[in-house]
C-alpha cells in the first residue's frame, strides 16, 4: 500500500529540500529544472531558494554534473551539438559550463551525424528529395548544416 504524505508546508525549506533530494535520488536535475518543479508543487520560492542552497552545500545538485551527464546521455542517444547545447541553456546552465561540457566528450560530430544516418536509413540517397530528407533528419536531431552535408558526403563517397 503506497505511502499516505501529508501535505508540506509550502514556506518550509526542509520541507522543500526534501521533495528536491526525492527528485535528484532519480536523475541530475539542473538548479532552474529542479527550482520549477518544487515551484510546481506549491512549494514558495523563499523556501525553494533555501534548499537549492543547501543542495549544493551537500553536493546533491551540481549543474556541473548536471551538464557532463546530459551532454552525455544525449550523445549516446544520438543527438547533435546544437540539440545538447540548446537543451542545456533551456535548463539555466552557462555557456561556460555548457562549453566545458561538450569539450569533454571529444566527439567528432560527422562520425556522429554519419552513424544517425546508417542507423535511420539503410541506404544513401538516391535522389536530391531523399538528401534533402536526410538533412532535415540530422537538422532535426541538432547537427550544424556543415556537419549533415559533410556526414552525408562521407557516406556517399564511401558506400560502393
Amino acid at each position: 500500500m503506497p505511502r499516505s504524505r501529508s501535505k508540506a508546508d509550502p514556506a518550509d525549506p526542509d520541507a522543500a529540500l526534501e521533495a528536491g533530494l526525492r527528485l535528484l535520488v532519480r536523475r541530475e536535475h539542473s538548479a532552474l529544472e529542479l527550482a520549477r518543479k518544487l515551484a510546481e508543487r506549491g512549494f514558495e520560492r523563499d523556501a525553494v531558494d533555501a534548499a537549492l542552497e543547501r543542495a549544493r552545500e551537500l553536493d546533491y545538485l551540481s549543474d556541473t554534473r548536471y551538464a557532463d551527464f546530459i551532454a552525455r546521455h544525449r550523445t549516446e542517444q544520438g543527438y547533435g551539438e546544437q540539440r545538447i547545447r540548446a537543451e542545456l541553456a533551456h535548463n539555466g546552465i552557462g555557456n561556460d559550463t555548457v562549453n566545458a561540457a561538450i569539450d569533454a566528450l571529444e566527439v567528432n560530430w560527422t562520425d556522429q551525424a554519419r552513424g544517425q544516418l546508417e542507423r535511420h536509413f539503410r541506404y544513401p540517397p538516391d535522389t536530391r528529395e531523399d538528401e534533402a530528407r536526410m538533412l532535415r533528419h540530422l537538422a532535426g536531431r541538432g547537427f550544424s548544416g556543415g556537419v549533415a552535408h559533410q556526414a552525408l558526403a562521407a557516406w556517399k563517397d564511401e558506400t560502393p
